[in-house]
């Protein structure tokens, strides 16, 4: 495609219709830069016993509010901190129990028409080897990934013409119709996309994506318009309300982040608090996940090593212990951009999902690579332990591991699966989902250490279940019990 043919698809993808609706009469969006200043501002300096009330209620599970937000972001105390870890892990296991979803990224494509500043894809890095891949090459990667165990994914695609939604359908069919050894495939395809027009993203419900994930990548106005200069990702508001016209098109799994770095880390949490406190308004459904990337070197550029506002491991760990009190219902990612031993501390402030194994090179899975290469990624990784590695881990710190995929095949999204996440009801099913799927991954892929620790873990989780009150009460102690029979007999894909 010439680049005069780019260019002009790049103008067709914004429709400025699908924006104004959500606009004030003043065609103002929803992030107001001097209100959250405001409210940084006015609880900079919190009081032990205000802080000890807001941690009861996020314990609650009820949503905070911007002020309290505010006031937990200003927490220096070493003491108070402590109670906030803890009370964030406590939150997490009352809303999700002990388990932890894995899933891993497939990059299908770099060719990217917009230039943001922080990103090895962005159109005018001459560093970047582009390639975008074939059926065939989406194939052998679905291949590698099923066969160190996963059963979730997310499919990642640059913003270009070659990989627009035509190319997604094809590569989101092609990797589900990948099936190894007769019983192993990819059960729930979730996708990181560009934003798109509402009749496109029918067209990705209709395909069977779970969640949808866009990032804002920074709230504020103008570091937005600094970071992004030109394309269509250089349009604020066009990705702002990418969410909202998802959920007009039915899709109502929505996934949101900021890439911490950009712009000040307090100011962030704050956007992101108000994009669910919006989302919750306009459709009564939040977040499903939030992400919380930093930013990490990037070839070609120079803000992805020196900005000034790099966040730093403390910092890190209280952004994601406030979100997780502020957002209590709402899943929590931590991915392989961090190093194993952070990424194992963040892990206990509340985070529900990570990846594993992971290739972010377009390609990477099926190619032999013995290092990371930074011309063909979009930014360096911290943690490419195996998933094997992780799990392991894992099972010492007494989590089990999930590739459950239920909830989307059962129809526990949108409204109904908030519901079951604010009443402490969906953690409950997880559970036994979770050792299901952890089954299936001990017989059919875990080392022989991995196996023989993991089945402790088990057995152990069997214990818990058979005593609870809530599995007694609602009769599901004995269907689980002979799903799990079933699976240690050869049978796969069992859920409750």
């Amino acid at each position: 495609m010439s680049n005069n043919s780019t260019n002009k698809w790049a103008k067709s993808v914004i429709k400025q219709n699908e924006i104004d609706c959500y606009l004030t009469k003043g065609k103002k969006d929803f992030i107001n830069e001097e209100i959250i200043s405001d409210k940084l501002l006015l609880n900079n300096n919190p009081g032990k016993q205000q802080i000890r009330d807001i941690l009861q209620k996020s314990l609650a599970i009820e949503r905070l509010d911007p002020s309290e937000t505010a006031a937990l972001l200003h927490v220096n105390d070493p003491e108070l901190l402590d109670e906030m870890y803890k009370t964030a892990l406590a939150v997490k296991q009352k809303v999700y129990d002990n388990r932890i979803v894995f899933f891993a990224p497939l990059y299908c494509s770099n060719l990217c028409v917009n230039n943001c500043a922080y990103c090895g894809f962005r159109k005018d890095n001459t560093e970047e080897k582009r390639k975008i891949l074939n059926t065939a090459e989406i194939k052998k990667e679905a291949e590698s990934v099923i066969d160190e165990g996963h059963k979730r994914m997310i499919v990642v695609y640059g913003e270009h013409p070659a990989s627009s939604i035509d190319y997604m359908i094809d590569s989101i069919e092609t990797i589900y119709s990948v099936n190894r050894h007769g019983n192993s495939g990819i059960r729930r395809i979730n996708i990181n996309a560009a934003p798109m027009s509402v009749a496109d993203l029918r067209r990705l419900k209709n395909v069977g994506i779970g969640t949808y994930q866009v990032f804002q990548e920074t709230y504020h106005h103008d570091t937005y318009k600094r970071m992004h200069p030109s394309g269509p990702k250089s349009n604020y508001q066009w990705r702002l309300y990418a969410l909202h016209r998802a959920m007009n098109a039915g899709i109502d799994d929505l996934a949101i982040g900021a890439l911490f770095g950009l712009y000040d880390w307090r100011f962030e949490v704050m956007g992101l608090l108000y994009h669910a406190i919006e989302l919750e308004h306009q459709f009564g459904i939040g977040p499903h996940t939030i992400s919380f990337p930093r930013l990490m070197p990037a070839s070609g550029s120079d803000i992805s090593k020196n900005s000034k506002y790099l966040v730093n491991d403390a910092d890190f760990k209280k952004i994601v212990t406030v979100l997780r009190l502020a957002i209590p219902y709402t899943g929590l990612i931590i991915t392989a951009r961090e190093q194993a031993d952070l990424k194992r501390d963040i892990i206990r402030v509340g985070c529900t999902q990570t990846d594993a194994s992971t290739k972010i090179g377009v390609g990477g899975y099926s190619e032999t690579m013995t290092k990371q290469n930074e011309n063909k990624q979009q930014f360096m990784l911290g943690d490419t332990r195996t998933l094997d590695e992780l799990i392991k881990e894992l099972v010492q710190m007494d989590m089990i591991s999930s590739f459950c995929t239920a909830g989307y095949r059962c129809g526990r999204t949108g409204d109904k699966i908030m519901g079951l996440l604010k009443n402490c009801v969906e953690g409950k099913f997880c559970k036994l989902n979770a050792v299901l799927t952890f089954k299936e991954y001990l017989e059919d892929y875990a080392s022989e250490e991995t196996k023989l620790t993991g089945e402790k873990l088990i057995a152990k989780e069997m214990s818990q279940i058979e005593e609870m009150p809530f599995y007694q009460e609602h009769n599901l102690i004995d269907k689980f019990n002979q799903y799990y029979k079933r699976i240690s007999n050869g049978e796969r894909d069992l859920y409750m």
